[in-house]
């Protein structure tokens, strides 16, 4: 689909023209007062580790704005050194949004162009810009998305796992019973899950996922695009085991399969595996993940909500009753 300029100014009028023409899409450029007087607020994608992830229109516009609105000073002026680039910067984060979104608001309605970018990835997807975005709208200042790198769509597509429709959790709460509450909510979803979590939180989160939406196919995108870029695949449970070898680190997103016969509640009637006589399902979990008997003990423990020692206690006590 091609866009479509709102209106179109002299070249010699203004060296900020509005918006892409169908004749000369590359000639997009950072636009000059409205009609209204009012300036533009342009929500550019950044890299999300690599900074060779930007397009040329991104660089251009964040060259010819006036102000370039950022999380972090420091991350942000990393990305515009690379580039050459020295637009003035103002901070605008979770804790100064109340306060910076009116003041940017004032400028815009002086006709100042002004970019929003948050530290990696698209402004407003899991990181601050809702707030400015919707008072824009609110004072009829045009809004204009600048689209580039995003985490959950390169995860996403790298996973393997079925992309025709999927829903974007985000993160979940950090509270655990909060957290169980979420996990609880999309248990009848039938779509790819697909959430950011914390390094020091995922273990947990995937443990609420185990026992709650049940043993599904999983996918761990770690650092993506970063030089330490990772995908662990396999079941939450398995994802759980190589966790305990290799503990998580760096930005991760999680991106968790539609519900399947195996990862499903089993049917009344059915002996399910948190049935199994504890040895049983330590022997089975060796012979079917391949692992050593430590790790199954482990895996079998999470499946029944038991602590390693309670577990151990327990194939103790079953020996010795047999």
């Amino acid at each position: 689909m091609s866009e479509r300029a709102t209106h179109r100014m002299p070249r010699q009028a203004s060296p900020r023209s509005i918006q892409n023409s169908d004749e000369q899409p590359e000639e997009s450029r950072p636009s000059g007062p409205s009609a209204t007087g009012k300036g533009c607020l342009y929500l550019v994608a950044t890299p999300i580790g690599n900074l060779e992830d930007i397009s040329l229109r991104a660089l251009r516009i964040l060259k010819e704005v006036d102000l370039i609105a950022c999380e972090d000073t420091r991350q942000t002026r990393k990305l515009l050194s690379r580039y050459d680039i020295h637009t003035r910067l103002e901070s605008y984060h979770e804790h100064n949004e109340m306060t910076r979104a009116p003041e940017l608001v004032i400028e815009l309605e002086q006709a100042a162009q002004i970019a929003l970018v948050s530290d990696a990835g698209t402004p407003g997807i899991s990181d601050p810009g809702h707030r400015l975005v919707a008072l824009c709208l609110r004072h009829g200042i045009q809004v204009v998305p600048v689209p580039g790198a995003s985490a959950l769509v390169s995860a996403l597509a790298a996973s393997g796992i079925a992309t025709d429709e999927f829903v974007f959790i985000g993160f979940l709460p950090p509270q655990a019973g909060a957290r169980q509450a979420a996990l609880d909510s999309l248990a009848a979803e039938p779509r790819t899950l697909v959430f950011y979590e914390a390094p020091h939180r995922v273990v947990g989160m995937l443990e609420d996922a185990l026992a709650i939406l049940g043993d599904r196919h999983g996918v761990i995108a770690r650092e993506v695009t970063k030089i330490h870029e990772e995908f662990r695949r396999g079941r939450i449970s398995e994802l759980l085991v190589s966790f305990e070898e290799r503990p998580p680190r760096g930005e991760i997103t999680v991106i968790l399969a539609r519900a399947d016969e195996r990862s499903a509640a089993p049917s009344a009637g059915i002996e399910s595996d948190s049935t199994l006589p504890l040895p049983r399902r330590v022997e089975d979990l060796m012979k079917l993940q391949n692992l050593d008997r430590k790790a199954a003990l482990k895996l079998a423990a999470r499946e029944r909500g038991l602590t390693k020692r309670e577990a151990y206690k327990r194939l103790l006590a079953d020996r010795n009753n047999h």
